[in-house]
């Protein structure tokens, strides 16, 4: 079930989704990120609908996707699959043409690489249930981000490897920026969760809508499903933005 305005946000059981987090983050930041960075310099990434992408980068073009259970890799007009499941991190990095054991980081939060021998094991609902979410975060943003005046200047949204959140910022009145994202959930806060974290510490209006330290977020179970999960999305977000004067 595809997470899009008006339909639920598909849900695994929340051990099975973690251990599948896991997994795609190392796929993700070890093969997609790698794959990226070391022809292009960069190592964002993009949500794409069923996954998560590399932009275009090099002179093939080159791709690489994350859909379902699979790699696919673009290149010169064809398009190549490798299961996940059952292959080894060493055997993808190949798939996708980078090594493996070359030293590769996307920041001081580059999930471990683990035992490149060992082959992955992956859960298809859990892969599903992550990249909904992202593809619900992503709209969101797009929406929040829409209404916001040319003078925002907010920053291409990003799958940013190293955290494994979707986010962006934009700027707010008097020069200050803040932070709008989606996050799979993590050490902080296990549920997936949409976040605003504004750039400096002043907290202004509601206290109670700032509740957690690094500025205040709102849990899928929180959302509710259907249509309403995107509404109430929306309105977290641009509520935090008018808090703070944007």
């Amino acid at each position: 079930m595809a997470t899009t305005r008006g339909r639920d946000i598909l849900v695994a059981r929340d051990d099975v989704v973690a251990s599948t987090r896991t997994t795609i983050h190392r796929v993700a930041a070890h093969v997609l990120a790698r794959r990226r960075y070391e022809v292009s310099g960069r190592f964002g990434l993009r949500a794409s609908p069923g996954g998560i992408v590399t932009p275009a980068f090099g002179d093939g073009p080159e791709i690489i996707r994350l859909v379902g259970g699979a790699l696919a890799r673009e290149l010169g007009g064809k398009v190549t699959y490798q299961a996940i499941a059952g292959s080894t991190m060493r055997e993808l990095a190949a798939f996708a043409g980078t090594d493996i054991d070359l030293e590769f980081s996307c920041g001081p939060d580059t999930p471990e690489l683990g035992d490149v021998d060992t082959p992955v094991d992956l859960d298809g609902k859990a892969a599903g249930a992550l990249a909904d979410w992202y593809h619900f975060g992503w709209q969101v943003l797009d929406h929040v981000i829409a209404a916001q005046p040319r003078a925002a200047e907010p920053d291409v949204i990003q799958l940013w490897p190293e955290h494994f959140d979707v986010g962006t910022s934009l700027g707010l009145p008097g020069g200050s920026r803040v932070n709008l994202g989606a996050s799979p959930g993590d050490g902080y806060v296990e549920q997936p969760y949409l976040y605003i974290g504004p750039w400096e510490p002043e907290r202004p209006g509601d206290p109670d809508f700032w509740n957690v330290s690094f500025g205040a977020v709102t849990t899928r179970s929180e959302l509710g499903g259907g249509p309403e999960a995107f509404e109430s999305g929306a309105q977290f977000l641009h509520r935090g933005v008018q808090l703070l004067g944007g």
